[in-house]
């Protein structure tokens, strides 16, 4: 493993677990097995280490979109897509935990966010296509990006707050939103 790649990796274990305004580059630096030297001159400030964990983690949700079947039902792709976002989480608790923490922060660049749309333009055009099938609710597909992040993100922590197993829950969840967002 490359010094950068430790670097981002022990700062992405430490930032979820002491939270990002509570973890100095110090204790990542010593967490990573690194000088302080080091780190600055893999990433000059805090802000853009965070950024770069951000953009890693949205570059790996592109992948949900790899088998993405454009000759499927609509329905099917969106519920495809959902399921496989919500796994992807589950599967991947520690980026779940670190997303959360930015949500609404200014410490992601409009340059970071940009990025990160990208990994979610599949989705776009699946519902712009929608709409225009009269499928998908006429709503601002950036409305209908929010509703649906949303009610992921509702779901996870709901998820990881859970004492016991929830076999049916997801289906219960691609229903539910499916039934909110279509025409």
């Amino acid at each position: 493993m490359t010094k950068k790649k430790a670097i981002l990796l022990s700062a992405l274990n430490l930032l979820t677990e002491k939270g990002i305004h509570n973890t100095p580059m110090s204790a990542i630096a010593k967490e990573a097995g690194t000088g302080m030297g080091t780190i600055y001159n893999y990433f000059c400030s805090k802000d853009i280490l965070i950024n770069e964990i951000y953009v890693d983690i949205k570059e790996k949700e592109k992948s949900l979109f790899q088998n993405f079947d454009n000759d499927q039902p609509l329905k099917t792709q969106f519920d495809n897509y959902l399921a496989s976002t919500i796994d992807f989480f589950i599967n991947n608790k520690v980026y779940f935990v670190f997303m959360e923490q930015l949500h609404a922060s200014p410490i992601i660049t409009d340059e970071s966010r940009n990025k990160g749309l990208e990994a979610v333009g599949p989705v776009i055009q699946l519902l712009e296509r929608g709409k225009q099938e009269r499928i998908v609710k006429s709503i601002d597909t950036d409305e209908l990006l929010q509703f649906i992040g949303g009610a992921i993100l509702a779901y996870l922590r709901w998820y990881f707050n859970q004492n016991k197993p929830v076999s049916k829950s997801i289906q219960n969840q691609l229903t539910m939103v499916w039934d909110a967002i279509k025409a």
